[in-house]
């Protein structure tokens, strides 16, 4: 916590007991119901954590990109979900501190601080997952402003927000250039629909769903100038990356306490299993895969706020550490033998939680891509 000033280690040393205290208990019940997140909305607007990442001109607290790693580290490694629904929630408000216009941002940010409005972020297509640009949905403008067509997939918090940023082609000859970005509030607006959330393999309590917009938004909806909407979508990924890092470190973090603490107990001939020196390697190589992808995190979080361009850090902290958590938690669960497949422990649930990580916000393929493209050509 070096990078820390005293107030940031007094909001994350807040951070962690209200993690500790009421998420962490409810955690396994979200996920065997399926429950919603957001039944801890008050609770976190309360504490200010839905403006973490919102500039205090805006209301928002303002976190420094470390202070904001390791937050996120602490909700993921109490509930997964919860940490999914707050980072998408982050995803719309960047978008908004990012390409929208002054009035935009004193509307919607400081509502979205106080949990009086949630956000969404909706970009992936059902045939435009991991390339933006293919995406199908449109947006025609009119004498009443733009008319959005289109089919958005997998958008979290979508039937629960207040707002969403919608990612549509304004001029689909220019492609990347013709995308614009638009400010959303369905709930004034006719003509969106929502599917039921999709039954996922883990995060259960971080909804997702299938938007259906059939809708015309005023032109005051548009978030900065036309074709302007790939940029900020972009520069948001960015941020979303290092967030998704975190939520990785955060249930790896877990997931290896979890272990460290039941080898310590289970014996073996009377012996702790912690005593045999194979399983002891297991502990090491978790530990050794943690701290190289904290390293990895924290240093693309060092850069976000400098103005300098981390696109590569984050890409490469979403990689390696999405890929070293699901090491980490499947040798956790390794360690507690049968009891780790039961769902009285929760190693179960880390390994289903992480297994998103790997997809959501670019696959792992999409971030080879990324630093592969900057290796060979300097951007």
């Amino acid at each position: 916590m070096s990078d820390l000033n005293e107030e940031e280690r007094l909001i994350l040393d807040q951070i962690e007991r209200f993690a500790k205290q009421e998420l962490l208990p409810y955690a396994p019940i979200l996920d065997a119901n399926e429950e919603t997140a957001t039944r801890h909305l008050a609770s976190m607007a309360a504490l200010g954590l839905m403006g973490l990442n919102i500039s205090p001109d805006h209301g928002g607290l303002g976190l420094s990109g470390v202070a904001l790693y390791e937050a996120v580290e602490l909700i993921a490694g109490a509930c997964g979900s919860t940490a999914s629904m707050l980072t998408a929630h982050f995803l719309a408000t960047d978008s908004i501190e990012i390409g929208g216009n002054e009035d935009q941002k004193a509307r919607i940010l400081p509502l979205a601080t106080a949990g009086e409005m949630l956000g969404a972020f909706a970009l992936t297509e059902p045939q435009a997952g991991s390339n933006p640009v293919d995406m199908s949905t449109r947006a025609v403008k009119s004498e009443l402003g733009y008319h959005i067509r289109g089919t958005k997939c997998f958008i979290s918090n979508a039937a629960y927000a207040d707002f969403i940023i919608v990612y549509a082609k304004t001029s689909p000859e220019l492609a990347a250039r013709g995308i614009s970005a638009f400010l959303v509030e369905p709930k004034d607006i006719p003509g969106i629909e929502f599917g039921l959330p999709e039954r996922t393999m883990g995060l259960r309590g971080g909804h997702v769903f299938t938007v259906t917009l059939d809708c015309v938004v005023p032109s005051s909806s548009l978030l900065g100038t036309e074709g302007s909407g790939f940029r900020t979508a972009l520069s948001a990924l960015d941020n979303g990356r290092i967030e998704v890092a975190a939520q990785a470190t955060g249930i790896a973090s877990a997931a290896l306490e979890a272990a460290l603490a039941y080898s310590k107990e289970r014996k073996v001939s009377g012996h702790p299993i912690s005593d045999f020196q194979g399983l002891q390697w297991m502990l090491a190589d978790c530990a050794v895969d943690l701290s190289a992808a904290r390293a990895l995190g924290l240093n693309a979080a060092k850069m976000r706020g400098t103005g300098r361009r981390y696109s590569t850090e984050a890409a490469m902290a979403k990689l390696f550490s999405t890929e070293a958590a699901a090491r980490i938690a499947d040798k956790a669960l390794q360690i507690h033998g049968g009891n780790g497949y039961t769902r009285d422990y929760p190693l179960e649930r880390y390994v289903r939680d992480l297994r998103i990580l790997r997809i959501y916000e670019g696959s792992s393929e999409i971030q080879r891509s990324i630093i592969a493209r900057s290796l060979l050509h300097g951007r």
